[in-house]
């Protein structure tokens, strides 16, 4: 079995990329061939090598629009390449990608990994329509990233016969107990509440602030990232007199965003990245169906992390974070239901412990990066070899 993931770009910017890699190395490490073929956006279009039967091939980009990367050169390579490979994974949004599918003359299975809708992008959206029907068509298997997304999505409507999901999966993030204590000293007393992300309009952050003024002295908030909405946040803060219990920590290092996960007493969500060491509680604030998954919540997980998360509609977010098991769903932009949530797991001690618990066991059960490896290779098994 040999498989290329055909997709967005390298080096990472973000999730799906990220799923991308992990998928690559995961299988090759299992010792099933696997390649990634992706645009490039720094320039570099040498071939990485993983291992003797793992690599990534960057094709040359020519600009950037809507998110995607145009790069004629992607169908071209995959057009000479794609008679190798038994199965192509290709991951959706990226209509480059499609693109290249569609030329390549390729004849062999297809996955399409669904990861989100395109939300944003409508005016593109009404150009890419008719080859994103043509990819759900040709497609073998589409997978999701959890089975309430491939329910709802509008374009999948008539494709649920062959939907399934898989969610991702990553390595637990370690307790690093000098760094967790070194966070929480600097918070003598304080609950913690955590989130981490790029600072932009649908990770909710306002209401993540606002939910501050429903919580007494007793709580701060930590928030990990940077963005286009810096600034704004800033004068929110100043505006309801807040500086002194909310804090912009900007870029945390991939070395430190165990230490901030473990250190909170509560992971509050409004993004897609994590810092879980030392918060109590984490807290997902987002507020539009953009948040598909949201990998951070997982992270938080890995470290027993209670975790707030908001019922985005149509959204897999309050699938990750069960509701009365990893922690509380509110609704979308409440900020008194995210302080209602978050003060209500910090000042039960014992609810505290149960969804700490209940936040590891989901993460172990269901969204460990074997897991997700096995899963995968279990998938392909059969789309090559369907049971009889």
């Amino acid at each position: 079995m040999k498989v290329l993931q055909l997709g967005k770009f390298y080096p990472i910017k973000g999730g799906v990329e990220k799923v991308m890699e992990i998928f690559t190395q995961g299988l090759a490490e299992r010792g099933f061939a696997s390649d990634m073929l992706c645009a490039s956006h720094d320039g570099e279009t040498t071939d990485i090598v993983f291992s003797e039967v793992s690599r990534i091939f960057r094709t040359k980009s020519l600009t950037k629009f809507a998110a995607t990367m145009i790069s004629p050169e992607m169908i071209f390579r995959l057009r000479r390449i794609c008679s190798e490979y038994d199965i192509i994974h290709v991951h959706h949004p990226d209509p480059m990608a499609t693109l290249a599918l569609f030329f390549s003359g390729y004849r062999g299975k297809v996955v399409l990994h669904w990861h989100s809708d395109i939300l944003k992008q409508k005016f593109l959206l009404r150009f890419f329509s008719p080859l994103q029907s043509w990819l759900i068509r040709r497609a073998d298997l589409i997978l999701g990233t959890t089975p309430v997304y491939v329910e709802e999505s509008p374009f999948l409507r008539k494709a649920q016969d062959k939907t399934s999901f898989l969610p991702i999966g990553v390595d637990p993030y370690p307790w690093l107990s000098d760094e967790i204590k070194t966070i929480r000293d600097q918070y003598p007393g304080k609950k913690i509440i955590f989130n981490m992300g790029r600072l932009v309009p649908y990770k909710g952050y306002h209401h993540l602030i606002e939910a501050m003024t429903h919580l007494s002295d007793d709580y701060v908030l930590l928030i990990g990232g940077d963005g286009p909405l810096r600034a704004e946040l800033l004068e929110q803060t100043e505006r309801l007199g807040l500086q002194k219990r909310v804090e912009f920590l900007g870029f945390i290092s991939d070395k430190l965003k165990p230490a901030y996960f473990g250190a909170c007493d509560v992971f509050c969500l409004s993004s897609t990245i994590a810092y879980f060491g030392a918060c109590d509680v984490f807290c997902l604030s987002s507020t539009i169906k953009t948040e598909a998954y949201a990998i951070v919540l997982v992270e938080a997980m890995s470290l027993s992390r209670p975790v707030v998360a908001t019922k985005i509609p149509e959204s897999g977010v309050s699938w990750v974070n069960e509701d009365g098991v990893s922690g509380i769903n509110v609704p979308v932009e409440d900020a008194a239901a995210l302080a209602e949530a978050v003060h209500k797991i910090c000042d039960d001690p014992e609810l505290w412990k149960t969804y700490s618990k209940g936040a590891r066991h989901r993460f172990y059960d269901v969204f460990t990066k074997d897991e997700m490896i096995n899963s995968l290779i279990n998938i392909y098994t059969e789309l090559l070899n369907p049971s009889k």
